[in-house]
């Protein structure tokens, strides 16, 4: 085939198999990427193209994936609009100078990613050269939400109190930051899949502490803008989304990522049949018994029932406890039931 199998399955294709790949696949749970880590810190990486790729590659020599995610974080687009944030180990991104007026919006910049972010372009490019042609390259940013709720709270947060104060209280300086995140994360995309990025998926893991009224007045507009932006498959995914999965789906994306906490047939439903899903096995699972992690995927993909647009994955990313092995052994059953289910 001249596609990569994910790319088909998005556009709901008929496959050979089920595709697999998994949520933070690169880096975390692999030796081989901590070993890198002991040395480079993780901007550092994504700053040198040969690591970034190979960082990203690891995973899919290791574990047979049909898919290289690139290594990057959700925040590496916004150093270039003038943030500065540090990644804090066991806090995760803090922000030294949180967003809280008009004027700090205005300050932002919409770069453009080949003078922000060549080194992630150029590390889509080789690691797309190292890939066979059925494997994809999957380039994704993170949801306007969610970056907002770091730029804001200034590191994570739970309750998200001062984002839905903005929201409420100052309206027009949250529409006023959304407009140049969209604007930006549009750039960084289309930079991605013009490198070769064969698919997107935008992140928008925290959006679940919305209500679906405020997620249709105060962020659907926005990732519909960023989903639409790009001429590849889109995924779109979030956590917690059990209320908002038809927003979700009218925003846009080929394929609606599901988490663990509903069953994948009753989230398809509510996604509706003219959409993909991907999901949805819930990523401490992995550190349970093989018997276990068996019997759940094969419910998983019994509730996906053969249809065409599903993509097999985690309802989030991959824990750093997770043993690889057993990451190697999830691919391989997918693949083995759902190539015999073809072949019957």
């Amino acid at each position: 085939m001249s596609e990569p199998l994910l790319v088909r399955a998005a556009r709901r294709e008929a496959v050979e198999r089920t595709p697999v790949w998994f949520m933070r696949q690169a880096g975390r749970s692999l030796p081989e990427y901590r070993e890198i880590r002991k040395h480079h810190g993780l901007f550092d990486v994504c700053r040198r193209p040969e690591l970034c790729a190979e960082v990203t590659l690891q995973p899919v020599r290791r574990h047979g994936v049909d898919a290289a995610v690139m290594f990057a974080d959700i925040m590496l687009p916004v150093l270039g609009m003038g943030i500065d944030v540090e990644l804090v180990e066991n806090v995760g991104p803090v922000v030294a100078r949180p967003i809280e007026t008009m004027a700090d919006v205005g300050r932002l910049r919409v770069p453009e990613p080949e003078e922000s972010v060549p080194f992630i372009l150029e590390a889509v490019r080789l690691t797309r050269d190292a890939l066979r042609p059925d494997q994809a390259v999957v380039g994704f940013c993170g949801g306007p939400f969610t970056v907002a709720g770091y730029l804001i709270e200034g590191r994570p947060s739970r309750e998200f109190l001062k984002v839905k104060g903005m929201m409420y209280r100052e309206p027009e300086v949250w529409h006023a930051l959304m407009e140049k995140l969209a604007a930006a994360f549009v750039r960084y995309l289309r930079g991605k899949v013009r490198s070769g990025a064969d698919a997107i998926q935008l992140f928008d893991s925290w959006v679940g502490a919305l209500s679906p009224a405020d997620y249709d007045e105060f962020v659907a507009p926005y990732s519909a803008r960023i989903l639409a932006a790009v001429e590849v498959p889109t995924i779109h995914f979030g956590t917690g989304t059990a209320t908002l999965l038809r927003a979700m789906r009218a925003a846009g994306g080929d394929v609606i990522g599901l988490d663990w906490r509903i069953p994948l047939a009753r989230g398809w439903e509510e996604v509706g049949g003219d959409r993909g899903v991907q999901g949805n096995l819930d990523p401490a699972l992995l550190l349970g018994p093989w018997q276990r992690v068996a019997a759940v995927a094969e419910e998983v993909l019994a509730q996906a029932g053969g249809r065409p647009g599903h993509i097999f994955n985690l309802g989030h990313g991959v824990l750093p406890g997770t043993d690889p092995d057993v990451l190697g052994r999830l691919v391989e059953l997918v693949h083995e039931r759902t190539a015999a289910e073809v072949a019957a």
